[in-house]
């Protein structure tokens, strides 16, 4: 290897580097004092970069932001997308759904720190960022679709089944993320009894 492609290889490596160093100091300022709150003077002096360094990876506090949830949602949308086609019955296709997302964010929990970051984040499809959200409604909606023309799921309105799904998931993980006495298996029996029996329905078991 020439020594102007060491050097090349040596200057890529930095610019992984220093973004890396910008989205984790990003990550925890937005955490513990909010999207609104934070500046980008903020951020950089949780680095050990020069401050004008954050301009040339980002233009922008919102862009950090953006690119911090972007690489949440990409993952937890994979993670439901691949459970959801591979449920054979409508429990598969609800309880599985609800596990995968309660459990992310009980793994995880600094993503769900971040998503509360954002003020604005008030509904779901704004709740990680307008793109990732809505992106993840979409396929939700898809895969209801295709489940039902496999006969996994009964024909029914796939947009409210939609919006059901994914505002439970959302208010029950609040309550999860909020209740040390609610842990994932709870959470997602909860959810589950909810849409295939109804609060009736788990009542009238003995």
């Amino acid at each position: 290897m020439d020594q102007q492609t060491v050097s090349q290889s040596r200057r890529e490596i930095n610019r992984v580097n220093n973004r890396d160093a910008i989205l984790r100091a990003a990550r925890e300022v937005f955490t513990e004092i909010g999207l609104g709150a934070t500046t980008v003077r903020d951020i950089i002096r949780r680095t050990d970069l020069a401050s004008g360094t954050f301009y040339n990876y980002f233009q922008s506090k919102d862009e950090v932001f953006e690119a911090l949830t972007n690489s949440v949602g990409v993952v937890l949308r994979a993670s439901l997308r691949q459970v959801r086609n591979e449920a054979t019955t409508l429990e598969d296709f609800v309880q599985n759904s609800f596990h995968t997302y309660f459990s992310y964010y009980a793994d995880n929990p600094q993503d769900y720190h971040l998503m509360r970051a954002n003020p604005n984040a008030d509904t779901l499809s704004t709740r990680l960022s307008a793109v990732q959200g809505q992106a993840g409604l979409n396929e939700m909606r898809e895969d209801i679709e295709a489940a039902m023309a496999n006969n996994i799921v009964p024909e029914t309105d796939t947009g409210l089944l939609t919006a059901a799904l994914g505002g439970a998931a959302i208010s029950i993980l609040d309550e999860m993320m909020e209740n040390d006495s609610i842990d994932r298996d709870e959470a997602t029996r909860f959810a589950t009894q909810l849409f295939m029996t109804g609060i009736a329905g788990k009542q009238r078991k003995p």
